[in-house]
């Protein structure tokens, strides 16, 4: 019953949906690595990525969180040559509903379909860390942001070992897409 009320208490934690960190003074690591935390959106999603590896298990415990990290990556070095990409903020949007919605009901997609899914939702949200970087060093900011999508993965994953009762991890996924829904205006 702890568990489950920890993974509540996370899951309700004050943040502020679809806003960033106030951390305008920080550069490079540092900046890069509060940029996701301060985001809902980013947040769920990286959660979301981390809890659906975790209830898939074997190979996607990898290469889910490699293929969103990779694609991220990409996406961030899109959009610091300036290049855009079309309805990228409903695209992150929809991965958290997405993601959210996998998770609830426990999809076992083959990894063949997961992974480019996860990796389609990472270049969207590397993108808009990249054209968020004002300022900030590169190398460093793209690191820190990486990072940080990391361990909320792994967070994700250490939820979904840790709750053995996957009742409890779709019921958490049900809440994170309807969240979204109200969050989007579509609730």
């Amino acid at each position: 019953m702890r568990r489950v009320l920890t993974l509540a208490a996370l899951l309700a934690a004050p943040v502020p949906a679809l806003a960033h960190t106030g951390a305008d003074h920080l550069h490079g690591f540092a900046a890069g690595f509060l940029h996701p935390v301060g985001g809902l959106d980013h947040v769920l999603a990286m959660v979301a990525v981390g809890l659906w590896a975790g209830l898939l298990g074997g190979r996607a415990i990898w290469a889910l969180p490699a293929g969103f990290l990779g694609a991220m990556a990409v996406g961030f070095g899109v959009a610091t040559t300036g290049l855009g990409l079309p309805m990228v903020e409903a695209g992150i949007l929809a991965s958290v509903i997405v993601l959210a919605a996998l998770v609830a009901s426990s999809a076992r997609l083959s990894l063949a379909v997961a992974v480019p899914l996860v990796a389609l939702f990472g270049l969207l949200h590397g993108h808009a860390h990249g054209t968020e970087l004002a300022g900030h060093g590169a190398v460093g900011y793209a690191a820190g942001f990486l990072a940080a999508s990391a361990a909320l993965h792994g967070l994700g994953m250490l939820a979904a070992w840790q709750v053995t009762n996957r009742l409890v991890l779709r019921v958490a996924g049900g809440a994170i897409a309807a969240l979204m829904l109200v969050v989007a205006g579509l609730g």
